[in-house]
């Protein structure tokens, strides 16, 4: 199932990602998110990748953000906002 999900965000990044310009605010990218998160959560990594996808837009921050070794729905930017408050 986990090579299935890669696949299909593999097809993604072939076939769709270049008709569209680069636009990801975050390092690495969201569909490289995905995958990573996949390969190390599971199936959990999906929603992962999704809750990354929906961060991803014109007013959020930028930076790294890389995938967390816990499952968390949050970004590692915003965590460390919150360290910092």
């Amino acid at each position: 199932m986990k090579k299935c999900a890669i696949g299909l965000v593999r097809l993604y990044q072939r076939l769709l990602s270049p008709l569209f310009p680069p636009s990801c605010r975050y390092n690495p990218t969201c569909s490289n998110y995905m995958i990573q998160a996949i390969e190390r959560h599971g199936l959990k990594g999906i929603l992962m990748g999704l809750a990354r996808i929906l961060r991803c837009h014109p007013w959020s921050k930028t930076g790294v953000d890389p995938v967390p070794d816990h499952f968390s729905l949050r970004s590692h930017l915003e965590e460390e906002e919150k360290g910092k408050n």
